[in-house]
């Protein structure tokens, strides 16, 4: 392993990510890497751990080389198809479980945009009543959200739909959620994101807004009364996107929150 943690050396986190990857060669954890020192590879799993290696050399996501990413405390699969889960999105699911819990009697929710599945089944594992539906447009990333379902034994809890945003429904919804592409697509073509990760999931048009915009003008008719609505938004664009919240939902409680890095992140619309 000495070799390929050397080959990493721009690497903030050599160790940590050739145990990673040698973890997932050998279908063990990283603890029992770790416990096992004296462990001594065959050569086709050198060789293996060499091009996932030489692969994260070159900039691919760990979580794309082995397939698996943490969310909340619960392990998903991730393909190229989908978004990695970030750290950020917790703040979101965060927010809303905690709008669950202080309105027991609003459980039928959406997941628009719902790519891997981390917003819906995590909010479905943490709320055993919640009447969830998964909307996205990608074919592929609802594959990935339902096998992830399957493994948390939470498949048949969740309504599956291919669409574009709410266009195919007519709730109504007593919480909408959503992740949607949100970067300006100028910002986005300077990013390393755009190499490995899926444009469709990230590319939020010229502002930014565009998908936001739409889903916020569907959801008019689509909230109930007394509802949330909860959009992690680009940090940058936090008091824009807030304006167009209340220019939509005029009569809304609007609020946004902050990440740890003190970093606009969610906004909570209720009617």
């Amino acid at each position: 392993m000495d070799g390929a943690i050397c080959s990493l050396e721009n690497s903030e986190t050599p160790f940590l990510e050739v145990q990673v990857i040698c973890a997932s060669v050998l279908g063990k954890t990283r603890e029992w890497i770790l416990s096992h020192n004296e462990l001594e590879l065959g050569k086709d799993q050198v060789e293996q751990l060499n091009v996932l290696v030489t692969r994260l050399k070159n900039g691919e996501p760990l979580a794309y080389l082995t397939g698996q990413r943490s969310f909340y405390g619960l392990d998903f699969k991730v393909s190229p198809d989908v978004l990695i889960p970030r750290p950020e999105t917790e703040l979101l699911v965060e927010e809303a479980a905690a709008w669950l819990e202080e309105n027991p009697h609003r459980r039928k929710a959406v997941d628009v945009g719902t790519g891997s599945g981390i917003i819906a089944i995590t909010l479905a594992d943490l709320c055993a009543d919640l009447e969830m539906t998964a909307i996205d447009v990608s074919e592929k990333a609802l594959a990935v959200a339902q096998e992830n379902a399957r493994q948390h034994q939470l498949e048949e809890r969740i309504r599956w739909e291919q669409g574009d945003l709410l266009s195919q429904q007519s709730g109504p919804f007593d919480l909408i959620l959503a992740n949607l592409p949100y970067i300006p697509t100028s910002t986005l073509n300077q990013l390393d994101v755009i190499k490995f990760e899926p444009r469709l999931a990230l590319d939020g048009g010229a502002n930014g807004l565009i998908f936001i915009e739409q889903l916020l003008s569907q959801a008019v008719t689509r909230l109930l009364p007394g509802g949330a609505i909860f959009l992690e938004i680009e940090s940058t664009l936090g008091e824009e996107t807030l304006k167009l919240c209340q220019t939509i939902f005029p009569e809304a409680k609007t609020h946004l929150f902050y990440d740890f890095a003190q970093l606009a992140r969610v906004i909570r619309i209720e009617i």
